[in-house]
């Protein structure tokens, strides 16, 4: 019997901006990583002009992402903060160019709610804070007023964190969630990510994994983001760009304890991964139900 509700299994519906939607739970859903920035930690550089951006996102989509997540600062740690203005001019073009395709889901990625605005206003469904909405107050309020969905992550940084990472990410989330349900967001509208790296060792983040499933606690469907990160380096001893099968490894085991969306790089790697764990879960369930 699995340490969690099955449920987190079973359908449901995460309500997206312009009216969209996308079903959660049978099926381990993918956010493409398409950073338009020059000094991201595994591909900077690689899709800083806006047609390359472009290509790179709809290759994605062809690969099998559900979901185009576009952002425009850094955050590997002591990357130079750049003004909203220059985070506007990497990214608004390429939401523009993607969001006139009717058949693409896109999330930004910002903590700010004037770039939020403004990614929603072109098309954009979802909102994915780093931060929480806990660093612009009006972060939250953007995402609700355009119907927005919004990932909530779990971060670390320039904080005092708790000793016990789960109750950690449980006190983050209580505040964040709070400042959500406050601004009129509805459950069916969020998506907590724990934030693999950031200001987590690799020792913490393999605690988060071997925990992950105590995060069900708080009833809401998960994004895992172990995309390249370091403490993937530390496990497999490869340098970021090499990553993509380790990564493949952490969404095959975080599916199987109920992540219901993953955030890669590597679309077609993880796409076959979590594949193999949906059959695996499809198959369990149907044992424990007497089918066979």
């Amino acid at each position: 019997m699995r340490p969690f509700p099955d449920a987190v299994f079973e359908p449901r519906t995460l309500r997206l901006a312009g009216n969209a939607a996308l079903e959660l739970g049978p099926r381990a859903r993918l956010m493409g990583i398409v950073n338009v920035t020059p000094d991201s930690f595994s591909d900077g550089g690689l899709h800083a002009e806006t047609d390359v951006a472009i290509a790179a996102a709809l290759a994605m989509a062809e690969a099998g992402a559900d979901m185009l997540d576009i952002g425009g600062e850094s955050t590997r740690p002591g990357a130079e903060p750049v003004s909203a203005l220059e985070e506007q001019r990497r990214i608004m073009p390429v939401i523009e160019a993607l969001g006139s395709r009717q058949n693409l889901l896109i999330s930004v990625d910002t903590w700010r709610a004037e770039t939020a605005r403004l990614a929603l206003a072109a098309g954009a469904h979802l909102v994915n804070d780093v931060w929480g909405l806990q660093r612009d107050p009006d972060i939250a309020r953007v995402a609700a007023d355009h119907g927005a969905a919004v990932a909530i992550m779990h971060t670390g940084r320039d904080r005092k964190v708790l000793a016990d990472p789960i109750e950690d990410q449980l006190q983050w989330f209580s505040t964040s969630l709070a400042i959500a349900r406050q601004a009129g967001i509805g459950d069916d509208q969020i998506l907590l990510d724990p934030g693999f790296g950031f200001a987590k060792d690799p020792e913490l983040n393999l605690a988060l994994m071997v925990r992950f499933e105590e995060l069900h606690a708080l009833g809401l469907p998960l994004l895992a983001g172990t995309s390249r990160k370091r403490f993937v380096g530390t496990l497999t001893g490869r340098e970021a760009g090499d990553r993509d099968v380790g990564t493949a490894a952490t969404s095959v085991v975080l599916r199987l304890a109920g992540a219901a969306m993953f955030r890669v790089h590597n679309v077609a790697f993880n796409k076959d991964g979590v594949a193999v764990a949906d059959a695996m879960v499809q198959r369990s369930r149907q044992r424990e139900a007497g089918h066979g």
